[in-house]
């Protein structure tokens, strides 16, 4: 070869890669949540597993990509590693739909070349990626230009590599990898780092071009290639938890069976039936049959007995003792999630439930402390706390580095109602446990409200439930119906703790309290208010990511400045409910 055929050969090979990239990269957006999310959705048995892994792979061309997904499904507890070896099985055989797309690169007819059919599809890609503003046009002429980089790629590697075909290197090279162990060698270290083996197989179609490749150098170099995608699989599952290892282990598994069994077995046969294609020249479409073959008989001798490949991989790595649950609970958080910024958010949607859940039950918990307070309960509150504060921190970091992805506009506005949430629920957590050292305080200096002040407290309370309850059906369940119905509560709610402090100053006055009893009821009423207009918060973030056009206090102004009788209604309805109640105490 010439130093031409050299510098083409690099260019085809990097044309290739960067269009495989693009093409699935560009199926994935078109893709969005929905594909992504049937992963997530588990089926019943282990055929309609295959055929998900199978119809989502062929989607996203990426078996690498479909099964990283899982291992991060089944790190973070939302799958089961039974039901992850279905869709790996499935995933196997859909990449290698990829081998039968690159034979269009060959393709010729009609009497226009393969290559003006691949100019006219990226020009079109061109047009629609440039100067459309939809954003599925956009990806749609994305996978049209990443397809035709691809095939040119293709085209441009075949044409660097048809000198080798009487290179004597290249040919004693061949005759040195024509035994099957150091075939499947060299195709597991090939495709061990490039970590990828849609493309190595491309590379190998590509190669088939000399004329000089047999199959018994194709097939067992075709089955190491898989073994080779194993490789950016195992080492993603270096951080991961013991379930997501044994996930990552199984996808190794499934390769080496067919290594191990079904390759030797072949020979066995070949050896009393003398195949005669073993002694033929392998093609382009050869290679793409060979490796649809092998991944499917691999599947199809495994589907029956997926139990037997779990118990291997629980064999392979064992249970830690004293997996603790809050661990397991951030690993949701799933760094893999990164690369499919639909399914981080999802996982982030997750995470934010279990701060509400955390943050609200400490408010009912260090609102009952208040009267009758529980040294236990009370430790209980700051041990939730600080869980609280480690979800925040994790949730936080996780949340921008998400931001720093390619998102859309509507994920864009999901990442940023989940941060501005964040911080809200970490605070009414914060004001939770003030509440709680209030009690406590009172406690120990066997201090008591009296009964008028207690009521006047525990009416605020409720109203305050309210207002929790609506915050959080607005955030889980993005109901902007629900949303609206808050900020009249909480101005309600403000009203009625300033009608308390001044009630309490009149009992101080009076003498029926004492002044440090007064501070006490004075700070309670305080985080109740802020816990209230933390839920305001919440609320105008639901409010803002559904509707670009709102901005805080302006949409607050216009709302209750507004024509739109519904606000007042809403707030008068509130006042009825709880602050004639709050009047009414005797």
């Amino acid at each position: 070869m010439t130093l031409a055929n050299i510098v083409s050969l690099l260019g085809g090979l990097g044309f290739f890669l960067f269009g495989m990239t693009l093409l699935s990269d560009g199926l994935k957006k078109i893709a969005g949540s929905k594909l992504e999310m049937i992963l997530e959705k588990l089926t019943s048995t282990t055929f309609k597993s295959v055929l998900l892994g199978t119809v989502v792979t062929t989607a996203i061309q990426s078996s690498s990509a479909t099964t990283v997904m899982v291992v991060g499904f089944v790190n973070s507890g939302i799958m089961k590693l039974a039901n992850a070896i279905g869709i790996i099985m499935g995933a196997n055989i859909g990449t290698t739909a990829t081998g039968w797309i690159l034979l269009l690169a060959g393709a010729e007819g009609g009497g226009i070349s393969s290559s003006t059919i691949f100019a006219f599809v990226a020009f079109v890609g061109i047009i629609l990626n440039f100067f459309c503003k939809k954003p599925n046009l956009k990806n749609i002429g994305m996978i049209l230009l990443a397809f035709s980089i691809l095939m040119n790629g293709m085209q441009t590697m075949s044409s660097a590599m048809s000198p080798l075909r009487s290179s004597p290197v290249f040919i004693n090279f061949i005759a040195a990898v024509s035994n099957p162990i150091i075939a499947l060698l060299v195709g597991a270290v090939f495709t061990a780092i490039i970590q990828s083996c849609s493309a190595s197989i491309g590379i190998l179609q590509a190669m088939s071009i000399t004329g000089i490749i047999g199959y018994d150098v194709a097939i067992p170099m075709v089955v190491g290639m898989c073994i080779g995608a194993c490789a950016p699989i195992l080492i993603s599952a270096i951080g991961a938890n013991i379930h997501g290892k044994r996930t990552a282990f199984i996808y190794l598994y499934f390769n080496m069976f067919g290594a191990v069994v079904l390759l030797p077995l072949f020979y066995i046969c070949h050896a009393f039936m003398h195949f005669d294609f073993m002694s033929q020249m392998a093609t382009s479409m050869g290679i793409a049959v060979v490796n649809t073959i092998f991944n499917a008989a691999t599947t199809f001798v495994l589907m029956p007995v997926p139990g037997v490949m779990e118990k291997i991989a629980v064999l392979t790595v064992k249970d830690k003792k004293g997996e603790e649950e809050e661990e397991y609970n951030l690993n949701m958080l799933d760094e893999r999630f990164l690369e499919y910024p639909s399914i981080a958010l999802e996982q982030s949607g997750r995470a934010i439930d279990l701060m509400i859940d955390a943050s609200f039950k400490n408010f009912r918990k260090s609102t009952n402390l208040v009267e009758n307070f529980n040294a236990e309960k009370y430790e209980k509150i700051l041990a939730r706390e600080e869980r609280v504060d480690k979800i925040e921190d994790t949730l936080g970091a996780y949340l921008v580095r998400i931001n720093k992805k390619e998102l859309s506009e509507k994920e864009t506005q999901t990442a940023a109602k989940y941060l501005a949430c964040l911080t809200n629920l970490e605070r009414i957590s914060d004001h939770a446990v003030n509440i709680a050292e209030l009690s406590k305080e009172l406690a120990e200096k066997s201090l008591r409200f009296s009964d008028h002040a207690v009521k006047e407290l525990n009416t605020c309370v409720e109203a305050t439930m309210e207002i929790i309850s609506l915050a959080q059906k607005s955030i889980q369940e993005n109901s902007v119906e629900t949303a609206n119905m808050v900020e009249p509560l909480e101005e309600v709610i403000d009203i009625m703790t300033k009608e308390c402090k001044s009630n309490h100053i009149q009992r101080v006055q009076a003498g029926n309290c004492t002044l440090e009893l007064g501070f006490i009821f004075n700070d309670c009423l305080n985080n109740i208010e802020r816990v209230a207009s933390h839920c305001s918060n919440i609320a105008m973030a639901v409010l803002e990511s559904a509707n670009s056009n709102v901005h805080g206090h302006n949409h607050l102004k216009s709302i209750k400045e507004g024509v739109d009788n519904s606000y007042q209604h809403q707030l008068t309805n509130y006042a009825e409910k709880y602050y004639s109640k709050l009047m009414s105490i005797e």
